[in-house]
């Protein structure tokens, strides 16, 4: 029987063999679209390594429902052209999920594709209109600026008293859409915008738009810019002596604005859906394992990116199957305790619309860092 040896061991190669292949097909294949270069490259490269970071502990820990995760990373160049030929690679690819684009502008247009392929999508852009087009598929790892502009505008008219505000906005999707927010909001709370002021997307000299909102004489300033771009505005408000109040959301004071305006972003006030220093276990956790394997502190991005592996976690484990659309289904009116699924770091419900809502901070940069000032409740705490 011996001359039947060789054979066994090739049949057993080739069991072996086609179980990997198995395996390996059975893999839930994600792509991360994101801004590596241009100017979204900050937000981009924070938002694929958080991404990055959740995948790794995921599989460590056995995938989900014993399913492996694997990656895919393709740059946008920050345009939206290149994302949405980015993003019919991945479908023809056969991904089960697409992670980015994160700029607004990029994700308006690329969101067709996976929308038209019923492939879920997570997002860290911010514009109200990407989860107002009706689509199913797409679901945000931000807050929309339609939750985050009230919360501002209370903080403007009760917390500083102001009463007048001059607005300084980059003119693209993300910037007028929370221009447009945040106008609506501080009117709600009678709050007057004398000053509406447009600089462009990679915008170099802040010393025009600054100099309109000095002359303004407004009580406040509201700055709604990409990170960048929020620095040099930043800078050129020292340089001219600014002294008003400089208020501004998530991206006015996010870690990479505070290491590029140095010292001009102290005194920096926002409204920041994430932040790596809240008064949070889990968080805190999460910033020190991120600089582990990155040398560098998270901004929101980062957070954002690594937070939606696992709300699509949760939401193949409450599907019970990995199947495109049953997931989408199951993240719709998706409520996630941190208790019980870590990764999201704060207790999460996701809306019909694919929004979220969790706590939020407002910070204010103190030597260098964000400083917590303000813990507030999400808007259906208790409900």
């Amino acid at each position: 029987m011996t001359h039947l040896r060789p054979s066994i061991v090739a049949l057993a190669t080739l069991l072996a063999a086609g179980t990997t292949s198995l395996a390996q097909a059975q893999a839930i294949k994600l792509a991360n679209i994101v801004e590596l270069s241009g100017a979204g490259a900050t937000a981009g490269t924070n938002f694929k390594n958080g991404v990055e970071l959740a995948v790794k502990e995921i599989n460590a820990a056995g995938g989900i429902l014993g399913k492996k995760i694997e990656t895919t990373t393709l740059d946008t160049q920050s345009n939206p052209g290149v994302a949405k030929g980015l993003t019919q690679k991945a479908i023809d690819d056969g991904v089960f999920a697409v992670f980015g684009p994160v700029f607004s502008g990029s994700i308006m247009v690329s969101m067709a594709e996976t929308q038209r392929a019923e492939v879920p999508n997570f997002t860290g852009g911010e514009a109200a209109a990407i989860t107002q087009k009706g689509n199913p598929y797409i679901f945000r790892t931000s807050f929309t600026q339609t939750t985050a502009m009230p919360k501002v505008a209370r903080y403007i008219a009760n917390g500083l008293k102001a009463r007048t505000v001059a607005v300084i906005f980059v003119n693209n999707d993300f910037g007028k859409g929370g221009r447009d927010a945040i106008t609506k909001a501080l009117e709600a709370q009678g709050v007057k915008v004398v000053a509406d002021i447009s600089t462009d997307s990679g915008q170099i000299d802040f010393s025009a738009p600054v100099l309109k909102a000095r002359q303004s004489n407004a009580d406040a300033l509201f700055v709604y810019t990409n990170e960048e771009e929020s620095a040099r505005a930043l800078r050129e408000l020292r340089k001219q002596g600014y002294s008003k109040p400089i208020v501004g959301e998530t991206t006015l004071t996010g870690q990479k604005v505070i290491e590029l305006a140095g010292e001009a972003a102290n005194g920096a006030v926002a409204h920041v859906g994430l932040t790596v220093d809240a008064p949070n276990p889990l968080m805190l956790k999460f910033k020190a394992k991120f600089y582990q394997d990155y040398k560098y502190i998270s901004d929101h991005n980062g957070i954002k990116g690594y937070t939606g592996v696992y709300l699509m976690k949760a939401a193949i484990e409450k599907a019970g199957k990995i199947d495109r659309k049953a997931v989408a289904q199951a993240l719709h009116g998706l409520k996630v305790s941190a208790a019980k699924q870590p990764g999201v770091l704060m207790d999460v419900s996701m809306d019909n619309n694919g929004d979220l809502d969790r706590e939020s901070f407002i910070v204010e940069v103190k030597n260098g860092k964000q400083e917590v000032k303000e813990v507030l409740p999400a808007l259906n705490a208790g409900k």
